[in-house]
């Protein structure tokens, strides 16, 4: 059985969340709504473009592309969806799919079109009838990946009409609504706005939803309670790390239920020894931890936790536990992510804060042109070097370049994550 989708939807209005089509009202703030439910469980986000003129479309278009640099799962993009270079613009944002809306007269030539020069697996169809499947059932696989059906009450008509998969809007949150659709053969998942509240344990409904039959992206441990070496209390050492960073953040301790609801919410949740109590961490402060791997050491009697840390781990309002600094020797860091990442803070931070004498803030004061110059300059410089029999001679052009290119990218707003992020996708 194919794994079933649980899916946001975010409405975008002037480049901010609203709470519907028909709802203007803000719904929050867009980094925390992304953070919520890239971290939460959410498995896709479908944004749908509200705007009614060109410069909000591309304030929207702007948001979107923002969305997308801080997730990690697949955006679609709908609204405004009228040419093929609309289509374009939103898979430059980063969405990975696009929707074309079928009661427009021209959806299945601009699906078509878009089939063709991006691949159907981009192309998604919103219907609110059955014309369109019914117009195009004989190629409609060949031209679209996907439908999204913003009515329930049509599954029947559909399924009838083409294996065609979709996903589906479920608008209660109960969960025999939700299996009625997800059992259906050519069900992808669901889609709905008791989804888009942010106080919907996603992960807590996918669990029940798999224990119910339907195969769901959730955490099965390969490892049971049993497994484990305890300590005397009967409890395993928790080490949790920034999934992101390697930054080691806290030190605490689970017991079995603390182990077990951890697994079924995605939210660290530990023993408190000082208080002889379960301790969901973040269910006071909002500090929350989104668990992103469990990995037992060789003895098994120790948890690695990676997550993704909203705000602050530690209770002092240090963002890690471990600041209280012993000893340290000096060395060149030769990690190159931290490398890159360091170079490019010091280039970031010279442009918000000009230093007399600085070569940076000469190539930020003197402009594009001259940013774009030295690239090119350095980009011959390499290729120069390489027809040469000294590679060293590569690594120090090389190095040039890359610190050129930090330059054009502190400029453009670019950071290596955005770049890294590209790479990762592709």
């Amino acid at each position: 059985m194919e794994q079933k989708i649980l899916a946001a939807t975010l409405y975008l209005k002037n480049g901010v969340p609203v709470k519907g089509s028909d709802d203007l009202t803000p719904a929050g703030d867009l980094n925390f709504l992304a953070k919520s439910y890239n971290d939460g469980g959410i498995d896709k986000i479908f944004v749908f473009d509200l705007s009614s003129a060109d410069e909000e479309h591309e304030k929207n278009l702007h948001t979107i592309k923002t969305l997308n640099r801080m997730i990690d799962i697949p955006t679609c993009g709908g609204g405004n969806v009228r040419r093929l270079e609309d289509i374009k613009k939103l898979l430059y944002a980063g969405c990975k799919q696009v929707i074309v809306n079928a009661s427009r007269p021209y959806c299945f030539e601009l699906a078509d079109e878009g089939s063709s020069r991006f691949g159907n697996e981009k192309i998604l169809v919103s219907v609110k009838n059955v014309d369109f499947i019914f117009k195009h059932k004989e190629v409609i696989k060949e031209k679209i990946h996907e439908l999204l059906v913003m009515d329930a009450a049509l599954l029947d008509s559909i399924d009838n009409l083409t294996d065609t998969q979709y996903v589906a809007l479920c608008e209660e949150n109960n969960q025999d609504c939700m299996l009625g659709i997800l059992n259906r053969e050519n069900s992808r998942g669901i889609y709905g706005s008791f989804l888009n509240d942010i106080d919907t344990n996603v992960m807590e409904l996918k669990s029940s939803l798999s224990s119910r039959g339907i195969k769901m992206d959730n955490f099965e441990p390969a490892l049971k309670w049993s497994d484990f070496r305890l300590n005397s209390d009967g409890m395993i050492p928790v080490i949790t790390q920034d999934y992101r960073t390697a930054e080691v953040l806290m030190l605490a301790y689970m017991n079995e239920e603390a182990f077990h609801k951890t697994i079924k919410t995605g939210k660290m949740t530990y023993y408190s020894r000082s208080r002889s109590k379960l301790w969901i961490k973040g269910s006071v402060s909002g500090h929350i931890q989104y668990v992103k791997s469990l990995t037992a050491d060789c003895d098994k009697d120790t948890i690695l936790a990676k997550v993704s840390q909203v705000g602050n781990a530690c209770h002092t309002g240090s963002y890690s536990c471990f600041f209280n600094e012993i000893v340290h020797k000096e060395y060149t860091e030769k990690n190159p992510l931290k490398v890159f990442e360091h170079e490019y803070d010091v280039i970031a931070d010279r442009k918000a804060n000009p230093k007399e004498g600085s070569y940076t803030n000469y190539l930020f004061d003197k402009g594009l042109d001259k940013i774009l110059k030295k690239i090119g300059e350095e980009a011959t410089e390499i290729v120069i070097a390489a027809k040469n029999p000294d590679p060293e001679e590569i690594k120090y052009e090389a190095a040039d370049f890359l610190y050129h290119l930090m330059v054009l990218m502190a400029e453009k707003g670019l950071t290596w994550e955005d770049i890294t992020q590209e790479i990762s996708h592709r």
